[in-house]
């Protein structure tokens, strides 16, 4: 009998423990719900908000903006201070049932890890938003919580009218798999594992911060905008030499836009190409999200199946 209470004990534990290794989607959006506009990084006019608001009344949402939304403070939208006032009132009003954050630029890392999450932690909603909101995708994957890489406000109203279609349904629950064209850069196979990422930038400054998502062998996608491109072949082989592209399952490549030293001599992707040439898992490039108005939203976090063929790129999301 005690070797049968023993065995159920440590069976008891591995479901304990793959429920805990499980990520955790944010319940969806339902008609009415509120949602907050909030600004952790740089400072942003308040007619994109009150556009953002118009649009997300359409959307049947009710947006509550955040005190300091519309606040300037240098650079940033007020100070650390308020910043971190507005997430965490954000995160922990239980009437709030997503946060957008209204742009990105600089600032999220001051901030991040000066947040309390444990009310987020026991009752997640989501959070919209991309560049330098990806310190916050990090810190929530890290938590087990999954996000949304997806437009914000001051991009909404440039953004491709299909892409603001599938941010609009997956916040309500009607998540769709892509299917892309192929690219020459394209390797072919078929992975399933954990989405993480975001921009190339701030990936490479939270290397080995209690920011970067350590989850084993994901996925992974980076986008980059403006940045020189020998910098971005700095930031790859830095990655490389840390071993973070050989710890993946997977890589998509997003949008890099607007580089700066086209003499380099080689583009952004033909940097990428040749980064991860010596590895054999399933490569796609050009997945039309980043600084570009084809800006479709990614689960990040999210289980993901990606079948990478000749001719094309089917990304699945888990429950879509």
């Amino acid at each position: 009998m005690e070797i049968e209470n023993r065995k159920l004990l440590i069976f008891a534990h591995r479901i304990n423990l793959l429920y805990l290794l499980r990520m955790f989607r944010p319940p969806y959006l339902q008609p009415g719900d509120q949602v907050a506009l909030v600004s952790p990084a740089g400072s942003i006019d308040s007619s994109y908000i009150a556009a953002a608001a118009d649009l997300l009344r359409s959307w049947d949402l009710c947006p509550v903006i955040g005190p300091h939304a519309t606040a300037v403070h240098g650079y940033f939208a007020g100070t650390d201070e308020q910043r971190m006032e507005d997430m965490q009132w954000a995160m922990d009003t239980e009437d709030i049932r997503a946060i957008f954050c209204t742009r990105g630029g600089y600032g999220s890392m001051r901030i991040v890890e000066q947040l309390d999450y444990s009310i987020f932690q026991g009752s997640p909603k989501w959070l919209i938003g991309f560049s330098d909101i990806t310190v916050f995708h990090s810190k929530l994957n890290t938590l087990g919580i999954e996000s949304l890489h997806a437009p914000m406000p001051k991009s909404f109203g440039t953004t491709h009218p299909d892409a603001m279609q599938r941010l609009h349904d997956f916040l309500f629950g009607k998540v769709s798999h892509y299917c892309l064209p192929g690219h020459p850069f394209n390797r072919e196979g078929v992975v399933q594992a954990e989405l993480t990422g975001g921009n190339l930038t701030l990936l490479h400054c939270i290397r080995s911060t209690s920011l970067e998502c350590k989850h084993q062998n994901p996925i992974l996608f980076i986008e980059d905008v403006g940045e020189n491109l020998y910098s971005n072949d700095r930031m790859a082989q830095s990655l490389r030499l840390s071993e973070r592209f050989e710890r993946l399952q997977g890589l998509i490549v997003g949008t890099f836009s607007e580089m700066k030293g086209l003499n380099f001599g080689k583009t952004a992707e033909e940097i990428i190409h040749e980064v991860i040439d010596d590895y054999t898992y399933p490569v796609s490039f050009g997945f039309p999200a980043g600084h570009v108005t084809d800006n479709y939203p990614l689960i990040m976090g999210s289980t993901i199946e990606m079948i990478v063929t000749s001719k094309e790129t089917v990304i699945r999301f888990e429950n879509d």
